[in-house]
């Protein structure tokens, strides 16, 4: 019985960041459709874009990269909650440079349904989330 008890110790721990990481998704999602000029939500549920589905889905994917590193290297909860923060800007800034850097119609071709920009915009958030995560340690 004391071995069960020993390995639930973190149980608390475990759940108030695996809820603050749920609700880092929640806000993350709320936040990216809003920063695009695109909604993408609207396009993957009303009109069942593909190239949208995939965009916003590896931006949701390369922010959880990035908050389980800030989860997995944070002092306590607050230096968590900070990181956390910096990810969701990090993932809107790789947004940014792809629009306005590489690929300036973007936006255009995801909302035309074009595959191959929404598998771009998936893999430029993925890498950035995953660059995002290794950075994180200290």
């Amino acid at each position: 019985m004391e071995v069960l008890t020993e390995s639930l110790a973190g149980l608390g721990a475990f759940l108030l960041y695996f809820s603050l990481s749920l609700a880092f998704l929640l806000l993350f999602k709320f936040v990216y459709v809003r920063f695009t000029p695109h909604d993408e939500w609207k396009l993957v549920k009303e009109e069942k874009n593909v190239a949208a589905a995939i965009g916003l889905s590896g931006s949701i994917l390369g922010y959880a990269i990035a908050i389980s590193g800030a989860a997995s290297n944070s002092v306590n909860l607050v230096d968590f909650a900070l990181w956390g923060i910096v990810a969701l800007i990090a993932q809107l800034i790789a947004f940014a440079i792809l629009r306005f850097g590489f690929m300036p119609k973007i936006v255009e071709r995801i909302e035309a349904g074009e595959i191959p920009a929404g598998i771009l915009m998936a893999a430029v958030s993925v890498s950035v989330g995953l660059l995002n995560a290794a950075c994180m340690t200290y």
